[in-house]
């Protein structure tokens, strides 16, 4: 397979070219505006951000996007699914005023939020997978299947569970329903490092399936058999007492988000961008952000979300580490495999993902970066 074109900008800006500028110069240099758009309906799944989190991608970034799709006459909206854990994102009720908190609305971005997988997460479409290795019906939120054309537009950061949070992860995990997600999430189960267990009782709070429960020693316990492996206990947990259990569940995690992405993708027209700043630990999911542990590095676009993936995380490897980050922290202890992402999440492996999606013939790891000034 020939190696796939990645189009890059720098985060530099002026007065005659801010950020949301360059970001339609590079999706236009990438080639957007060879989708047929004129009167389609164009998804464009991002990811809303769970209040209290400040990392997630700007609203004025989805406008640009949202405005060139307008210009070539298409018909944009942005768009997510409900989530498995307690939040603000649960429900579609609740999920779009979380949305409207953080800023998105049709005054602020050009078009309409649409939770695509109905009020409480069971409007779904079952999008048969040829050749799945784990799926073989995927369970994909209706409204993002109905729509025409696909447009990812994914803030790239680091991962308890795979790694990196990527265009892959935004696409496959983020448009599964619940029913989609649990499916993803069923293989993945964390474990508790009782030496470390302070008895503090935020990891309760955090899991919906009442899968954690405290000892007569007050040590967290995670039943495996009500756990669904949503990871919100890992990121819940100060004393880093709770952790992927390093076995092969991640790799297969990753392997079902290669999948569902497959089934979003396969069969209409597709494009992605990358904005690789605020490159936190830890998903939007959280209601917080952690320092990024890497600088900012720029935005990417290209038709081709496993080359993104991969330029992506190329880039960010060849950064220097963010002092008092967790990466910064988890390197001071030791733990290096000479990679960022593996270093700041240990037992991950995110290239699971991107080599399956690459046998499903989603994409490439090969491609040539092109830089937009």
């Amino acid at each position: 397979m020939q190696p796939s074109n990645v189009y890059f900008t720098d985060m530099r800006a002026d007065f005659d070219h801010p950020l949301t500028v360059k970001l339609q110069r590079l999706i236009r240099k990438a080639g957007i505006e060879s989708i047929d758009f004129t009167n389609r309906f164009a998804a464009i799944k991002v990811h809303f951000g769970e209040p209290g989190n400040l990392s997630f991608i700007r609203p004025n970034f989805a406008y640009a996007v949202a405005e060139v799709i307008r210009e070539n006459g298409g018909k944009p909206f942005l768009t997510d699914c409900n989530t498995l854990y307690p939040g603000l994102r649960k429900n579609a009720l609740d999920h779009l005023d979380a949305a409207a908190r953080n800023g998105f609305s049709p005054a602020s971005t050009g078009c309409q939020n649409i939770i695509a997988d109905g009020l409480k997460g069971l409007d779904e479409a079952l999008v048969p997978i040829e050749g799945g290795r784990h799926v073989k019906v995927a369970k994909i939120g209706r409204a993002i299947m109905d729509a025409d054309v696909f447009i990812s537009l994914t803030h790239f950061k680091g991962h308890e569970e795979v790694g990196f949070g990527g265009a892959l992860k935004n696409i496959g995990m983020g448009c599964g329903s619940r029913a989609g997600k649990m499916e993803q999430h069923c293989d993945g189960k964390p474990v508790v490092d009782e030496s470390k267990c302070r008895g503090c009782r935020q990891c309760v709070k955090q899991c919906a399936h009442d899968a954690i429960s405290y000892d007569q020693n007050r040590i967290a316990h995670i039943d495996h058999d009500r756990c669904v492996g949503c990871g919100r206990c890992i990121g819940a947990c100060n004393f880093d007492a709770i952790a992927t259990s390093g076995d092969s569940s991640w790799i297969i995690l990753g392997e079902k988000i290669a999948e569902y992405a497959f089934a979003v993708l396969q069969g209409r027209p597709h494009f992605h961008i990358s904005l690789v700043m605020q490159v936190s630990p830890n998903c939007d999911c959280h209601p917080d952000n952690d320092v990024p542990i890497v600088p900012d590095v720029g935005m990417f676009a290209s038709f081709d979300p496993v080359a993104l993936d991969q330029a992506c995380a190329d880039a960010c490897n060849r950064q220097p580490v963010m002092p008092n980050s967790q990466l910064a922290e988890h390197l001071e202890n030791g733990e290096c495999h000479h990679d960022h992402f593996a270093d700041s999440a240990p037992g991950t492996d995110w290239s699971a993902a991107l080599k399956h999606a690459e046998e499903l013939g989603l994409g490439t790891r090969q491609y040539e970066l092109i830089t937009v000034k």
